[in-house]
């Protein structure tokens, strides 16, 4: 099988799922889960990205969007893998897998209170600070970027999140390790550490921060219809400048400013990441040579 060097490959990314991580590289996907018998199950997709579907993706801003739709379409879709095979029955049968409508339901549910807590509830406490309309943007801003370290605080809390947690940090482990040239092996791995520059935490607190200065441009529209309708259609716009940011900074690492841009970004992650088990880590070195292997596979066709 041919082989993939780091220095080749640098676009790898992962995501963190119930017991299990997801890995992603330019046109495969690869999710490991631990399932309740220890045994660890592979499910490997190849990826068509929007960029090669669709010319104007590759251009700048709007390659973020896109990377930002993908996502989330397969965020979600290794999210219910993963539930569905970590999930442990009395009576020994395999679990019944959720159906399209449940998955539907969740992800309305979870729309509906994402608007609501990072959209809605901000806007509604900065309005009543103040009227003018610099200071109801930062006061905005702020409010958000308080909810969102209060959201992540509370849902630490739960043993299943921490979990997920636990995996986050294994996956940024085998990643530095895949990105050291170094070989994929639980001891490399564990010395590594468990934040990342292109972690999504990262990149959430990219948006929030330049949210505030593109809604500062627009002022205090006087209806909270078109105030909370304006946050909602430029969301796609911020994230596309916020992934090239964060794909700047990644790139220039070297530079001393860019450590500065990518450090609050590393703090946050201190909130999303925990310290793996090497069972973790094997899972998630797993899915890396998964999908590094799928990427050998296409470049040899």
């Amino acid at each position: 099988m041919k082989s993939i060097r780091s220095e080749q490959l640098k676009d790898i990314g992962g995501q963190a799922v119930i017991e299990g991580v997801m890995m992603r590289a330019p046109t495969s996907i690869v999710i490991a889960v631990r399932r309740p018998d220890r045994e660890i199950v592979i499910r490997r997709e190849r990826l068509i990205p929007l960029k090669e579907r669709f010319f104007p993706f590759k251009w700048p801003i709007l390659r973020g969007i896109a990377v930002l739709v993908e996502s989330l379409i397969w965020g979600m879709r290794a999210l219910t893998y993963s539930a569905n095979q970590a999930m442990e029955t009395n009576d020994g049968n395999s679990p019944k897998e959720m159906g399209g409508f449940t998955v539907a339901v969740t992800v309305l549910l979870s729309i509906v209170l994402g608007v609501g807590l990072f959209v809605i509830v901000p806007e509604r406490l900065a309005n009543l600070i103040s009227e003018r309309g610099f200071i109801f943007n930062i006061a905005d801003g702020v409010i958000r970027l308080a909810v969102f370290f209060a959201y992540v605080l509370v849902i630490s809390r739960s043993k299943y999140i921490a979990r997920v947690f636990e995996y986050h940090g294994a996956e940024h482990k085998s990643i530095h390790t895949y990105e050291a040239g170094e070989e994929l092996t639980e001891e490399n791995a564990s010395k590594y550490s468990p934040l990342h520059p292109r972690c999504g935490t990262a990149f959430l607190l990219t948006v929030m921060v330049v949210s505030i200065l593109v809604f500062s441009i627009f002022g205090k529209p006087e209806s909270i219809f078109v105030r909370i309708g304006t946050r909602l259609v430029l969301i796609p716009f911020i994230a596309g400048v916020s992934y090239e940011i964060i794909k700047l900074a990644s790139k220039n690492q070297d530079k001393r400013l860019m450590r500065l841009i990518m450090l609050p970004g590393l703090w946050l992650q201190r909130l999303t990441t925990r310290e793996p088990s090497k069972e973790q880590i094997q899972v998630a070195i797993r899915s890396l040579e998964e999908v590094l292997a799928m990427e050998a596979e296409g470049m040899s066709q």
